[in-house]
């Protein structure tokens, strides 16, 4: 027996129309207007309301794409599917006309030309294996798995509750809510994955066919998606503080429109050119690459000794920056920086920074010079927003880098006043130990981006 798509409640206009809730549809239910193929050549055609995609045998995995990217949205689809055919839908996603890479977590991924890449919300029942992981969310071309996988998830617990929740031979209900750099879906209603990741901001959103190079007996296997329909919202609001955040004593240490709390490293006002404030970003400009030549490094008005500081930060190609902690702007009156610890903000790949120094101790995430991030910490790519994450406990001080632990030691102790006095710091007496100092951020040079800069100050309790 046929079964119908439920009749569409839109004025369909160029694939996407807006309706009165602020929803609009991205398929008319009658052509593809609106939508283009990438990658492989399987059929993709219009059967009563409902975009069938029909796969076919040696071709690669294959893409009806969105004509235009999206970056936050509520996106709402069903589909239903053939159970010898695995499938998906693309969200943030990418094709390059160019070669490219990808580099996360020290490892290193070749993106080839016209490749589809970036998160697929899957479609993903499997009789034969008995594994149910639809609505599962993966990185197409890239990492593979990351819910269930490296970003959460356990895989048997996926797999029971996606067996009692799709529904073999029917419809199946997604919904998927991509703000910021948090992705969460759900199944027929019942939450599935959850990730916070900050890889890809916006992309286009495709309907995956997926390669069957040698399954002959899948050949012609069939996937159908209707009610396809988003809801794009407002980019989420930065700088403001939520009231978990507040009740756990978190303060905003820049306030996303002034200069208030921050002043030159070289004198009581805040630079008069150089750092921008703009749409709830702090931009540091692009002047050559020297190092406190230009506007200057800034630093707060008010000195910390125990705190938590959580910083978003957006580098460019090439870029070299950082956070500088227990700073005191006396201590060096000559060219460069002002003097304390840094959370070394770089591009690992192009700034010859990180080829510097011992054993990487000047990539990103580094104590700068002193202490080496592990090779397979947690990079976003050039142009995607970071999170770097510094805890200081009396001597003991942490680092983080997009949620992963990458730095830790205590000044003043024996293996910190060794490791000083083999660095560039070495002339600097106690260099590091100061009770109590300023909080820095540095120009270099490059245009690099700050935003929800955070701060929990424990000394004050």
């Amino acid at each position: 027996m046929m079964i119908l798509c439920a009749p569409l409640l839109f004025v369909a206009t160029c694939g996407a129309a807006f309706a009165a809730d602020g929803w609009s549809n991205l398929f008319n239910g009658k052509d593809l207007n609106g939508w283009v193929q990438r990658g492989g050549v399987a059929k993709y055609a219009v059967e009563d309301g409902c975009i069938v995609g029909t796969s076919t045998l040696n071709t690669p995995n294959s893409f009806l794409c969105t004509g235009r990217d999206y970056g936050d949205f509520i996106f709402e689809y069903e589909f239903k599917v053939d159970p010898r055919l695995n499938s998906g839908v693309q969200i943030r996603s990418h094709s390059l006309t160019a070669p490219g890479s990808f580099v996360w977590e020290g490892k290193h991924f070749s993106i080839p030309a016209e490749r589809v890449h970036g998160y697929q919300i899957e479609i993903d029942p499997d009789p034969k294996k008995d594994r149910w992981w639809s609505a599962g969310i993966y990185d197409e071309a890239r990492r593979g798995w990351l819910f269930p996988g490296i970003l959460g998830g356990d895989e048997k617990t996926f797999t029971t509750q996606g067996r009692t929740l799709f529904k073999q031979g029917e419809w199946n209900q997604v919904r998927v809510e991509a703000i910021g750099d948090s992705i969460k879906t759900t199944l027929n209603g019942t939450p599935c994955a959850s990730i916070r990741d900050g890889v890809n901001e916006s992309g286009f959103i495709a309907l995956q066919v997926h390669a069957i190079n040698k399954e002959a007996d899948k050949d012609g296997s069939q996937v159908r998606w209707r009610n396809l329909r988003i809801q794009e919202v407002e980019a989420a609001v930065q700088n403001v503080l939520t009231d978990r955040e507040k009740a756990e004593g978190w303060a905003l240490l820049w306030d996303g429109k002034t200069n208030a709390g921050w002043r030159s490293a070289r004198g009581p006002e805040f630079p008069k050119e150089g750092w921008a404030m703009d749409g709830g970003v702090l931009v540091v400009g692009e002047t050559g690459g020297a190092e406190s030549a230009a506007a200057g490094d800034i630093i707060t008005k008010k000195k910390y000794s125990d705190f938590e500081l959580s910083v978003d930060f957006k580098i460019t190609p090439g870029a070299n920056s950082g956070i500088k902690i227990f700073v005191d702007p006396e201590m060096n009156k000559g060219e460069g920086s002002a003097i304390g610890p840094e959370f070394q903000i770089l591009d690992d790949d192009l700034h010859p920074d990180a080829k510097l120094g011992r054993d990487g101790n000047r990539t990103i995430g580094s104590l700068y010079d002193l202490i080496s991030a592990p090779k397979n910490k947690r990079v976003y790519p050039v142009g995607a927003w970071s999170q770097a994450r510094i805890l200081s406990d009396g001597k003991h001080v942490t680092f983080w880098l997009n949620g992963v632990k990458t730095v830790e030691f205590y000044r003043g102790s024996d293996e910190w006043r060794k490791a000083v006095a083999a660095s560039k710091y070495s002339k600097w007496p106690a260099f590091g130990e100061l009770a109590e100092g300023h909080i820095l951020l540095q120009d270099h040079g490059n245009q690099v981006s700050y935003r929800n800069v955070k701060i929990r100050d424990f000394s004050k309790k």
